[in-house]
């Protein structure tokens, strides 16, 4: 009986290698636990500077630092919104501003994202389209409003229009943006695959260009927020604009200041919606904060 073959003596380890490197590798309870437990704890710090302002404005105007005229104190405010909404004011505001907004950005939504995608798939279409929304973003949208009265007159078209204008134009930019971003291989293997141009456009192109398409709307819906103000205090009869007007005559000072809150927090809200839907629309892609 001779000795054991030099393979005999291998297999063995060979076996425990080939297990080692076909097992997916477990990470540590730590390290598995450490992207929620670091969501959480982004949570909840980035409301540290908001409290710690709010506290500070508290204090003072407690102690006479800030006058009440001026700025009244947040107590005061919460106080005056409560009111406001036992009589119906507020929310009456909040739905009048609501429907304009949702209206103009639904209007400069398909413009702006039709246009983009004629713009970013040809060059016939990027020629045509391009130059005009360029002036449309070079004018100010303030310098729009004598006009726009002249045009259609005091009621809701020249605010829902100024929305969608302000909504439309940074959509456009960075969703033509991220169409130009889309890797040439991808389409090329699509074309290979046998899609026709409908197919690449659905199937390729418009997912490249998503996290572009995401970035313009989360600014699109900021720049609606601030054309509504402006709108909705030079010309109207309803909503929060109107409402910080009439404040602003019998010298209101916190129901202004509770307009200009809710304005941020609808803003605030509306963004956050937009990030909830890139988190999972955008879920393969994590930065150096995932």
């Amino acid at each position: 009986m001779g000795p054991p073959s030099v393979s005999a003596v291998r297999t063995p380890v060979t076996r425990e290698r080939s297990q080692r490197s076909s097992t997916p590798p477990s990470l540590p309870p730590s390290a598995a636990t450490a992207v929620p437990k670091r969501g959480r704890d982004a949570a909840w710090q980035r409301w540290i500077s908001p409290v710690a302002l709010l506290v500070l404005w508290q204090l003072g105007a407690s102690a006479g630092v800030i006058p009440e005229r001026l700025l009244p104190p947040p107590s005061a405010i919460a106080a005056t919104g409560i009111d406001l909404m036992r009589d119906g004011t507020l929310l009456s505001a909040v739905g009048t501003s609501l429907q304009r907004v949702l209206a103009g950005f639904a209007a400069g939504a398909v413009v702006g994202t039709a246009c983009a995608v004629v713009a970013g798939i040809s060059r016939w279409g990027e020629k045509l389209v391009d130059p005009p929304l360029q002036m449309l973003r070079a004018v100010p949208i303030l310098g729009l409003i004598p006009l726009f009265i002249l045009w259609f007159g005091i009621g809701e078209t020249p605010k829902i229009t100024l929305v969608a204008i302000a909504v439309a134009v940074p959509l456009y930019i960075n969703t033509v943006a991220g169409i130009h971003a889309v890797d040439a291989k991808h389409i090329e293997v699509a074309r290979v695959l046998g899609l026709g141009r409908a197919a690449v456009v659905r199937h390729v192109v418009l997912p490249g260009a998503l996290p572009g398409l995401l970035t313009g709307l989360r600014l699109s819906l900021g720049g609606a927020w601030l054309a509504l103000i402006v709108a909705e205090q030079i010309n109207a009869d309803a909503g929060l604009g109107f409402m910080i007007n009439s404040a602003r005559e019998f010298l209101r000072t916190d129901t202004v200041v509770l307009g200009l809150v809710v304005y941020s927090l609808l803003g605030l809200a509306t963004d956050a919606l937009v990030r909830l839907l890139e988190r999972r629309a955008l879920s393969w892609r994590r930065g150096i904060n995932a």
